[in-house]
C-alpha cells in the first residue's frame, strides 16, 4: 500500500477509532518507517488512527516500530501517576492499575511543562474482554461542557495535589528518575511545582495547569487536562472510602481542584465522565495491532478488562504547554 493510497483507505465507522487495514507481518518496523508521514497526517485529520495488521509481536519489535514512528526520539516518563515497567529506553508497559477498574478519559501527562504530542500503543497481547483504549475528541468535549465551568476552569486552571510515598501509585523514584531529595527539589522548582516534605520522608506537592490549550498546528481550542481522571471522585467509591481512611482527605494518594485550590465536586466529576462517554470512540484490540493518537487533539482511557493484556506504550514530539495558548500563567500551588 502506498502513502498516497494509505490516506484513501481508513476505514470511518461511528463510535469507532478510524482504522487503516494494512499487511506488514514480517517487517512493522520497515513498513511504519516508510509511511511515517501518511499516519501522521491520517492522525492530524482524525486525532487517533488505529492500524490493523502491522503484526508486531515482542517488545523489541515494537521499539523499533515506535522509533520508525519517532524519527526525533521517544520521550522519557517523568511525573507518571502510576507504575510502568520499563521495555527499552522509550518504551514502556501501560500504568499498572487495576484490570476491574476502568482509567478514564485524560491526556497524557497534561500537568507537565512538556507534554508528548503523539501517543504510541502496540497490542503484544489482547484481553479475553474489554480493555479498550477509548478515544475522545476534545474539542467535542469542551464544546459539550457548560460555559459556566469552561469559563471557570479558563479563568482560573485546574490544580494536581499528589502525596508520593511507596505503597500507592508511582514512587518518588519512578515519577522523578532519581531518589536525591536535591534533584527531586531542583526538578520541582524548574516545573513550577510546590513541594514540601512531610515528616515520614513522604513528599506533598501542587501544581497549577491551563485547562484549556490551543492546538499549536491546528489553533483549535482543546479541552486538555486530567481533571476528572486524577480526582478522588473518579474512584471507586470502596476505594475512595479506604484511601481516605487510611492517609485522611488530605493525604490522599493525588486528587484535583479548581485553580484556586477549591475542591471539585463529584457533581462535576461525573458531568466530566458523562460527557467524554458521549465523546468516545472504541475499538477492541487484537494483538499485533498499533494505534496513535494525537494526545492534545484526543484524550484516551482504558476500559477494564478480564485476561492478560499487554499494550506497550511510546511517547513523542515534545510539546511545551507555553507554545498552546495557555489561559493562566503556570504555577505552584
Amino acid at each position: 500500500m502506498s502513502s498516497s493510497s494509505l490516506l484513501m483507505d481508513v476505514d470511518l465507522q461511528l463510535g469507532r477509532v478510524p482504522m487503516l487495514r494494512v499487511d506488514a507481518t514480517g517487517d512493522g518496523p520497515g513498513w511504519a518507517a516508510a509511511h511515517h508521514d501518511a499516519l501522521r497526517a491520517v492522525v492530524a485529520e482524525h486525532g487517533a488512527a488505529l492500524v490493523r495488521g502491522l503484526g508486531a509481536r515482542d517488545p523489541t519489535e515494537v521499539a523499533a516500530v515506535f522509533r520508525g514512528l519517532a524519527p526525533a526520539g521517544l520521550m522519557i516518563d517523568r511525573e507518571a501517576f502510576a507504575e510502568r515497567q520499563t521495555y527499552t529506553e522509550g518504551v514502556y508497559s501501560s500504568s499498572k492499575w487495576p484490570p476491574n477498574q476502568p482509567m478514564c478519559m485524560h491526556h497524557e501527562l497534561s500537568y507537565r511543562l512538556e507534554f508528548p504530542g503523539v501517543m504510541l500503543f502496540a497490542c503484544l497481547s489482547a484481553p479475553d474482554t474489554g480493555g479498550e483504549t477509548g478515544v475522545a475528541d476534545s474539542t467535542a468535549v469542551l464544546d459539550a461542557l457548560p460555559d459556566d465551568l469552561v469559563e471557570r476552569l479558563e479563568r482560573e486552571g485546574w490544580m494536581l495535589v499528589r502525596n508520593y510515598n511507596d505503597e500507592i501509585g508511582a514512587s518518588l523514584t519512578q515519577a522523578f528518575g532519581t531518589e536525591d531529595r536535591s534533584a527531586v527539589e531542583n526538578y520541582c522548582r524548574a516545573n513550577a511545582i510546590d513541594f514540601e516534605w512531610r515528616p515520614d520522608g513522604g513528599l506533598h506537592t501542587r501544581q497549577r495547569r491551563s485547562a484549556v490549550v490551543r492546538h499549536p498546528v491546528t489553533g483549535r481550542q482543546c479541552w486538555f487536562n486530567q481533571i476528572a481522571f486524577l480526582n478522588e471522585w473518579t474512584l471507586d467509591p470502596e476505594v475512595r472510602e479506604f484511601l481516605v481512611d487510611t492517609y485522611g482527605a488530605e493525604g490522599l494518594p493525588f486528587t484535583t481542584r479548581f485553580g484556586d485550590g477549591d475542591p471539585i465536586g463529584e457533581d462535576v466529576v461525573r458531568l466530566l465522565n458523562e460527557v467524554y462517554e458521549a465523546k468516545t470512540t472504541r475499538e477492541p484490540w487484537q494483538a499485533g495491532d498499533l494505534m496513535l493518537v494525537d494526545n492534545i487533539r484526543s484524550a484516551h482511557s482504558r476500559e477494564p478488562f478480564t485476561g492478560p493484556r499487554e499494550v506497550l506504550v511510546g511517547m513523542a514530539d515534545p510539546v511545551r504547554l507555553a507554545d498552546c495558548s495557555p489561559t493562566v500563567e503556570v504555577g505552584a500551588g
